[in-house]
């Protein structure tokens, strides 16, 4: 693997297979950014191809202050915020503890999930139905690997805020597995 220096240079020189090869190393990341705010498969895969192009279109601007795949996760992150407030798609910043409860309505029920024995997809499932915040700092920071430096400066939080919202997420989601084991075991 070529290291994101000489990767950059050559896709700024002109060189397509480095920069196919620098999709195929970050198409998971953007792909778990844009997944996890916008639900529409089409503009999912539409987003996900506009990202690559503007990393290309910026290659050149791109510092090495962050890691590469930091800054690329950046533009997904705010090309996906912008996509859903341009389109008028509702998302919330952190909302007050009592209305946690709005954003676990799901089509699936979880205890359906649980019979399944699937715990990773009841899990994301309960991620997935977390605000916009805290599902982003716990992919970036479980999935992704990124730190809280990395994600805040991913998501424009401070490195604090981000400590908080994931130890905020883990807490709301340990609730929420607890209520639907305790319904299991009434079952």
């Amino acid at each position: 693997m070529i290291d994101d220096r000489t990767l950059i240079s050559r896709i700024i020189r002109g060189d397509m297979q480095a920069f196919t090869q620098l999709i195929r190393q970050h198409e998971r990341l953007v792909a778990h950014m844009i997944s996890r705010l916008v639900k529409n498969d089409e503009e999912r895969e539409e987003l996900c191809q506009d990202v690559f192009l503007k990393v290309y279109e910026k290659l050149g601007e791109f510092n090495f202050q962050s890691k590469l795949s930091t800054w690329i996760a950046t533009i997904a992150y705010r090309h996906a915020i912008n996509h859903m407030r341009k389109n008028k798609i509702p998302f919330s910043e952190i909302p007050e503890e009592e209305s946690f409860s709005a954003y676990f309505v799901n089509e699936e029920s979880p205890e359906s999930l649980m019979e399944e024995k699937d715990l990773d997809v009841f899990v994301l499932k309960l991620v997935d139905e977390l605000p916009v915040n805290y599902k982003t700092v716990l992919i970036l920071y479980h999935q992704e690997g990124m730190t809280y430096d990395e994600i805040g400066a991913v998501t424009n939080m401070p490195g604090g805020t981000v400590k908080n919202y994931i130890f905020r997420a883990r807490t709301l989601l340990k609730e929420k597995v607890k209520k639907y084991s305790v319904k299991e075991e009434w079952l």
